[in-house]
């Protein structure tokens, strides 16, 4: 589900409502002190819930002495973050 590769933790199966509940947990347990930076390369679906669990990572990274960033963000889910108003939230790679 998520991969630690080279400094980034891979995304690597679809940010949707099905998988966001796991993609949560996934995320939680990968978090080390320091910045971590998620990657959604592999990614090749994503919905809303993308943006509630990415704003849920970041949650959990001011609580346990992280930094989280993102990279390669699905076009999709720049708009929808845009749209919800919520883009200066995300921090981006």
């Amino acid at each position: 589900m998520i991969e630690r590769e080279a400094q980034r933790l891979m995304v690597k199966v679809p940010m949707v409502m099905a998988n966001a509940r796991n993609l949560l947990e996934a995320g939680r347990a990968a978090l080390q002190p320091g910045e971590q930076i998620f990657d959604f390369k592999q990614v090749g679906d994503a919905d809303s819930s993308a943006i509630a669990v990415m704003l849920g990572w970041l949650r959990v990274a001011s609580r346990s002495r992280s930094t989280v960033r993102f990279a390669h963000i699905p076009p999709g889910v720049r708009c929808l973050a845009e749209l919800y108003g919520v883009t200066e939230l995300l921090p981006l790679v």
